[in-house]
């Protein structure tokens, strides 16, 4: 196979995680025989910094032309001032309404070898796999916003297309896994959220109806998670609620760092990236987890590149790497010397080269 590859170091821990990613990405490839361009472009705080725009044409149109998009993470204190008029989330959100990526597929797994990195008692973790279905595009982070002297106003807005194609992709999903789909809302008080229930019971009984719905709110979504995240198999979600909560579910994983996801349309083309965010603290330290972006690179072959062993294959080894002991300090065990990023990037790859000695 023959593919082009966009990659977006961003900033903070981006580029560090991302290396590790590429690094990984090479070695598949390498390893099954398949040709990769990958073209690295400037993106977020850095663009900034560089042309003044976090989303320059040109890297806009590479990403147009790319097969997939790799990213590593955006943001930072220096592009943060709360009178800034130019800032590195604008360039993801416009990214990500450019390429037409509505579905953010974020799945959770927890590890058996990890339990111990939890806070949470392990016989609540135990078996617990679930996947977030966030709705990307639209709601409240795109809707209208005015600000004056004394009031701000940020307009949550759906349509019932947007709720029918989002419903659509977490059924699909869910027929897929265990049949059962969990919708998050807030129709006890929010009109957007009393539409999404709507419209998302109708898709199902017409459309799904192999599949079991249930529907939960926001408040109590972020409760159960906690109480009993086994239950869960696919939860769909509108777009802030699906941020939030994604983060409170990186928890039961272990960690913020192990998180991939993969950011989807109509066509095959996704926006692959770890959940986490730039964490400016850590930058240049080499401490980094860069799992989640390797895991992150493991979707994009999977759902851009319908590289399905491939992305196994990878999975698999990020999974040994950990087993055999390749944590860095966010999932290190009490006394144990922490791995840096280059190293469990090092582990991964040997993993890899194992599988095909």
């Amino acid at each position: 196979m023959k593919a082009r590859i966009a990659v977006l170091g961003g900033d903070g821990i981006g580029p560090e995680v991302i290396a590790e990613g590429v690094r990984c990405l090479r070695a598949v490839a390498d390893s099954f025989g398949h040709v990769l361009e990958l073209t690295e472009l400037p993106f977020g705080g850095a663009a900034i910094d560089a042309c003044g725009d976090p989303l320059p044409a040109a890297t806009l149109q590479a990403c147009r032309s790319a097969d997939a998009v790799l990213l590593g993470a955006i943001g930072g204190p220096r592009w943060s001032a709360p009178d800034a008029q130019v800032r590195p989330e604008q360039g993801l959100l416009r990214l990500r309404r450019e390429l037409g990526v509505y579905a953010n597929l974020r799945p959770v797994k927890v590890l058996p070898a990890l339990a111990d990195a939890s806070t949470i008692k392990p016989e609540v973790l135990s078996g617990v796999d679930l996947v977030f279905v966030r709705e990307l595009t639209g709601g409240i982070y795109f809707g209208e916003k005015r600000r004056d002297s004394t009031s701000a106003v940020d307009v949550c807005t759906y349509t019932t297309g947007e709720v029918e194609r989002i419903t659509r992709v977490a059924a699909g999903l869910a027929r897929q896994r265990r049949r059962k789909l969990t919708s998050i809302d807030k129709s006890n008080v929010l009109e957007t959220s009393r539409l999404w229930r709507e419209v998302c019971g109708k898709v199902m009984r017409e459309e799904f109806p192999d599949v079991a719905l249930e529907h939960i709110l926001v408040d109590a979504a972020a409760m159960h998670l906690i109480r009993r995240p086994k239950d869960f198999d696919v939860l769909v979600t509108e777009n802030m609620f699906g941020d939030i909560l994604t983060d409170e579910a990186s928890m039961l994983s272990g960690s913020l760092g192990l998180l991939p996801s993969a950011s989807l349309g109509d066509g095959r083309r996704g926006l692959y990236e770890p959940i986490h965010g730039s964490a400016p603290d850590i930058a240049g330290r080499g401490i980094a987890n860069p799992c989640g972006t390797i895991l992150s690179v493991a979707m994009l072959l999977r759902h851009s590149l319908e590289l399905e062993a491939e992305a196994g294959v990878l999975e698999q080894a990020v999974t040994r790497a950990i087993e055999e002991g390749a944590r860095t300090a966010d999932i290190a065990a009490p006394g144990v010397r922490a791995f840096s990023t280059r190293e469990v990037g090092d582990a991964v790859l040997a993993n890899l080269a194992r599988r095909h000695a």
